[in-house]
């Protein structure tokens, strides 16, 4: 059994927890971690991200994106592949793969096209996009983004469809446990 990361991400509303959740179960021991789960654990003094963030807010964004990559590596070390799922949007990613470095690590962006992200944005049960249009994260996510990894168009896809595309695509590089694809 070979055991991987992956590390998922892509816009808010374009499927990254439902497909991380449903992928990870697919995996023989694998565990879904949330970066955004550090993100909640401040209880006092959190910064939320915005348009304009403030340096502490991009401070406290870091501080998760580390901690997340910590709790990754030791899931990893303890015999688990994990789908860390997260916003990693432009630079991040870079930092999110540097943090990476030492593991075996399979990157997905989930890119669904703007107008499914809305439909989606208007399904869910919490709001993603305060202070930011879709249309404007959407496009500078697209261009600041690296083209690194496996960038999968979901928008006509049901979360099952693109849990077994991102499944073949890496078995075709490596021997990694699988359920039922």
């Amino acid at each position: 059994m070979k055991e991987a990361i992956y590390l998922i991400t892509g816009v808010m509303a374009s499927g990254k927890s439902t497909v991380s959740e449903l992928l990870a179960s697919k995996l023989g021991k694998g565990v879904h971690l949330r970066g955004d789960v550090f993100r909640r654990m401040i209880s006092s003094g959190r910064e939320e991200m915005s348009a304009e963030p403030s340096e502490e807010a991009v401070r406290q964004l870091y501080l998760r994106y580390r901690l997340a990559a910590n709790a990754a590596k030791t899931y990893y070390d303890y015999g688990f592949s994990v789908v860390l799922q997260d916003n990693y949007y432009g630079g991040a990613l870079s930092y999110m793969m540097e943090q990476l470095k030492d593991y075996p690590l399979q990157v997905v962006v989930l890119c669904p096209n703007a107008e499914v992200v809305k439909e989606r944005e208007k399904g869910r049960g919490k709001v993603g996009y305060t202070g930011f249009t879709v249309e404007k994260l959407y496009s500078d996510f697209l261009k600041e983004t690296p083209k690194i990894g496996f960038w999968l168009d979901s928008s006509e896809q049901s979360p099952e469809q693109s849990v077994k595309d991102i499944l073949l695509h890496f078995r075709e590089n490596e021997s990694i446990n699988i359920i039922d694809i």
